[in-house]
């Protein structure tokens, strides 16, 4: 489905709509109170970055779009699951995608969706690393699973992995757009990038480790 199918179904619009002045959660209080302009106007908000990171993840324009009307109909639907207390709307709403965007990578990957060429260019595009590019984006989207204990790993990276990190996954830019945000060169940028996703694959694997030998 087209990102105008999710504005003109998934998302009406004829109702009031709550203006871009309204804070993220109180759209969402709007949103559980079943006010489909809240959810058209957090749609306006969120729905570019949605789909970088859809993007980013999938590498298909098509499976973007539908990732992203998946997202905002799961976001009508489990609204009252969102918790204030645990982080903010961008947070659940960027983690929501993300996680989404990781498992439908994994079951289009187990039916040879990606061809050879798509995983040469992938493997091309990461000769710097230790690993494949999906290893390190599946242990990503494990670690982002643990929300509370990863705030504590993200604490722990340089200020520039941090940024970087963040600028790929929640942002959906480039690795040329964040050099250029960042005042960095791009090989610097790439740099920061997998020297950070190394250093939350190694606490990913010492947590597995930890909780292995308490079960």
């Amino acid at each position: 489905m087209s990102t105008e199918s999710v504005k003109d179904d998934a998302i009406p619009s004829h109702q009031s709509d709550c203006g871009s002045e309204e804070s993220d959660e109180r759209l969402m209080a709007l949103i559980c109170a079943g006010d489909q302009g809240a959810l058209a106007s957090l749609f306006r908000r969120y729905a570019c970055v949605v789909r970088g990171v859809a993007y980013k993840v999938l590498r298909d324009s098509c499976e973007a779009d539908d990732l992203l009307q998946d997202v905002f109909l799961l976001i009508q639907r489990l609204c009252g699951q969102f918790d204030r207390s645990r982080g903010t709307v961008r947070f659940w709403i960027l983690m929501m995608t993300h996680h989404r965007a990781i498992s439908r990578r994994r079951y289009l990957t187990s039916r040879h969706f990606y061809t050879s060429v798509d995983l040469e260019e992938e493997v091309e595009r990461s000769s710097h690393s230790l690993a494949k590019p999906t290893q390190y984006v599946d242990a990503v989207g494990e670690a982002l699973e643990k929300r509370d204990t990863v705030r504590s790993w993200f604490e722990e990276l340089s200020q520039n992995q941090r940024e970087t990190l963040a600028l790929f996954f929640f942002e959906g830019y480039t690795f040329e757009e964040i050099a250029a945000k960042l005042g960095q060169t791009t090989g610097a940028a790439r740099n920061h990038y997998y020297r950070g996703l190394e250093r939350l694959r190694r606490k990913l694997l010492a947590s597995r480790v930890s909780e292995g030998r308490r079960t």
